[in-house]
C-alpha cells in the first residue's frame, strides 16, 4: 500500500479512510525506532478498536513512550507502517497528528508558565480574524472547556502560579478541545485527586461511547481493571502479549511485563523505633496549606503521611527541609530547636534552609524529578554528586576528584540497578523509573539520619517500585527514620509502622500499624457528614 502524506492544514480526519466497527482505527504493523546505540521498539505490532481502552503495560524503559511518541507524531518510526482507519500514514508531527486525529496527554508537561491558561489550551491553534487574535472567542471556548471537563481553573489563570495537579488539568483538557479518533493518556491521573480521577474516568466513558480508541498509560492496576478492555505488555521494546482484561490478573501482568514471578511486592520491614529525630509541633504555614499540625519520626521506624493531593501533606515535609514559609510552629531535628515562632530568640527562625538540612542529616526526596530533582541536561553523575561536591570524597583544596566521583556514583548505579548503566548519559534520555533511582541516589552519598520521600513511586514500574521499597526497608532496618509521604494508599497500608492522615491542611488522625486497613485509612480522607 502506498504511503498518504496528508497536509495538516488541509486534512479533515473524519474524512480519511472508512473504518467497520470490527476494523481497528489505529495499527502498527513490524514497527521499529532506533536512536543511536539503542533499539527503544522492535518490530511492534498493535492496534486499537473503536469504542476500547487498550492499555499499555510495562517497566520503565520498556519502550511505552516511545511508542505512543511514534503515533502522536513527536518522533518518525526507523521502520514499518502506521494505519489509520485502513490507510497508511506517516505521521509528521506533533501538528499533523492532531489533524489527522490523533490527541495526546504526555506524562510530561508542554506548558509555557508565563502565558495563561487559555492561552496554553490553544497554543498553535488560535483563533484569529486576520493578523488579530479572536480574544473574545478563545476566551469563551476554554471556559466551556474546562466547564465540560468539571476543573476548578480560570482561564485567565496564569500557568506559573498553578500546582502541579493543575497543570495536569490543563494538559488534560488541551487533548479534550475536540473529539479525536484517537486519544493517548500517559499517566493522567498522576496529579489528580479522586474525585478528578473519577471526573476523567467519565469523559473516557463517554469516548469510548462515542466509538474513540484510547491508548492507556498507567503503573496503577486497579486504574487498569477499572477502565481497561485489553492490555498489551511490552518489554525491553518488544511485544510480549495482548490479553483481555478479564484475564488480566496482578500476578499474571507483572510476570509478563518483569520475566519473573514477584511474589511479594511489599517487604516486610522491622520496627527498631529509637530516638526521635523530627518533631513538628503546631505547624502553620504561610497560605495555611497547614494548619496547627505535628508529627514526630524515630530513628528505625517508617512513618507515613497518607491524603488526597492538595491536602496539605508534602508541604510538611517540605517545611521540614526548609522549603516553605512558615508563619507558627516549632520544629526540632536530632533534638536541637531549629525553629520556634514563639521564641524571643531571633536566631531559631534562621536554621532552615536545604543546606542546612542536609549538612545535620535530613534528605527530602522531592515529588517532581523534573523540577526539583534532577538537572535533566546534566549527567547522572553530575547530578548524584551535585548537592554533595563540598564533602571531601569529592573534593580536595578546591578541586573536584573526578575518579572519586565517578568510582562512587558508579557503585550507587548498580546498588540502584540504573538501566542503561552508563552515568555519564543525560538524565533526561533515562525514563522515569531510572530517573527516580538517580534522584535517590543522591541521598547515598551523604550521611543522612532522616529521609523524607514524597511520592517516590510516582509514575514508576512495578519493578521500579519492588527495588524501591527494598531500599527504604534496607534504610530503616540500618537505623535510619524515613518519613513516606504518599497518595498512594497500599504504600502506606504495607510499608508503614505508624501513619497521620491529613485533610485540608490538618492532621485528622494518627493510626498506629494495627489500625492502618484500607476502609480506616479511607475514613479520614473525606468531608465529616453532619448527623
Amino acid at each position: 500500500m502506498s504511503t498518504t502524506n496528508y497536509s495538516p492544514r488541509t486534512s479533515n480526519p473524519a474524512d480519511f479512510g472508512k473504518s467497520s466497527s470490527d476494523e481497528p482505527i489505529l495499527r502498527l504493523e513490524n514497527v521499529s525506532k532506533q536512536y543511536p546505540g539503542t533499539l527503544a521498539v522492535d518490530n511492534m505490532n498493535f492496534d486499537v478498536k473503536p469504542g476500547e481502552v487498550h492499555i499499555l503495560f510495562g517497566e520503565n524503559g520498556a519502550g511505552k513512550s516511545t511508542l505512543i511518541q511514534m503515533v502522536a507524531g513527536v518522533h518518525k518510526p526507523t521502520s514499518g507502517k502506521i494505519f489509520l482507519k485502513g490507510q497508511q500514514v506517516e505521521i509528521n508531527s506533533v501538528h499533523h497528528a492532531r489533524d489527522l486525529g490523533v490527541s495526546a496527554v504526555f506524562q510530561e508537561f508542554s506548558l509555557i508558565p508565563q502565558l495563561t491558561v487559555e492561552e496554553n489550551l490553544f497554543l498553535g491553534s488560535e483563533e484569529c480574524n486576520g493578523p488579530f487574535l479572536k480574544k473574545v472567542e478563545l476566551h469563551r471556548l476554554a471556559k466551556e472547556t474546562l466547564d465540560r471537563l468539571g476543573f476548578p481553573l480560570k482561564p485567565d489563570d496564569k500557568v506559573q502560579n498553578l500546582s502541579r495537579a493543575e497543570h495536569q488539568m490543563i494538559e488534560i483538557a488541551k487533548a479534550f478541545r475536540t473529539k479525536p479518533n484517537i486519544m493517548i493518556l500517559d499517566e493522567p491521573t498522576a496529579s489528580l485527586t479522586e474525585r478528578e480521577t473519577d471526573q476523567l474516568f467519565e469523559l473516557v466513558a463517554s469516548l469510548k461511547k462515542d466509538g474513540i480508541g484510547i491508548i492507556y498509560i498507567t503503573h496503577r492496576m486497579k486504574e487498569s481493571a477499572r477502565i481497561g478492555d485489553r492490555v498489551t505488555i511490552l518489554r525491553d521494546g518488544k511485544f510480549i502479549a495482548t490479553v483481555d482484561m478479564e484475564e488480566a490478573t496482578e500476578e499474571r501482568l507483572v510476570e509478563l511485563m518483569t520475566g519473573r514471578v514477584v511474589d511479594q511486592i511489599f517487604p516486610e520491614i522491622k520496627n527498631q523505633a529509637a530516638e526521635n529525630l523530627l518533631e513538628i509541633d503546631g505547624l502553620t504555614l504561610k497560605g495555611h496549606v497547614v494548619n496547627n499540625s505535628s508529627i514526630n519520626v524515630r530513628a528505625g521506624e517508617v512513618v507515613g503521611i497518607a491524603g488526597l493531593v492538595g491536602c496539605g501533606k508534602s508541604e510538611i515535609g517540605r517545611a521540614a527541609f526548609g522549603i516553605e514559609d512558615i508563619l507558627g510552629g516549632k520544629i526540632t531535628f536530632c533534638g536541637e530547636t531549629l525553629y520556634d515562632s514563639n521564641s524571643s530568640d531571633n536566631n531559631t527562625q534562621k536554621k532552615l534552609s536545604p543546606r542546612k538540612m542536609l549538612d545535620r542529616g535530613l534528605y527530602y526526596v522531592p515529588s517532581d524529578r523534573r523540577v526539583e530533582g534532577l538537572v535533566m541536561n546534566q549527567s547522572v553523575r553530575h547530578n548524584v554528586s551535585l548537592p554533595s561536591l563540598s564533602l571531601s570524597k569529592f573534593t580536595s583544596k578546591s578541586f573536584l576528584r573526578r575518579k572519586n566521583e565517578k568510582s562512587i556514583v558508579q557503585d550507587i548505579s548498580e546498588r540502584l540497578e540504573l538501566a542503561p548503566l552508563d552515568i555519564d548519559r543525560k538524565a533526561e534520555s533515562f525514563s522515569g523509573g531510572n530517573q527516580q533511582k538517580a534522584l535517590i541516589g543522591k541521598a547515598l552519598v551523604r550521611d543522612v539520619k532522616l529521609f523524607i520521600f514524597d511520592e517516590p513511586t510516582v509514575g514508576v514500574d512495578v519493578g521500579a517500585r519492588v527495588l524501591i521499597y527494598r531500599f527504604i526497608r534496607d534504610l530503616c532496618e540500618a537505623g535510619a527514620g524515613v518519613l513516606l509521604i504518599s497518595s498512594d494508599l497500599p504504600e502506606i497500608l504495607h510499608l508503614t509502622h505508624r501513619s497521620y492522615v491529613m485533610y485540608r491542611g490538618q492532621v485528622r488522625a494518627h493510626l498506629q500499624q494495627g489500625e492502618l486497613d484500607e476502609q480506616n485509612v479511607l475514613s479520614y480522607f473525606f468531608e465529616e457528614e453532619s448527623a
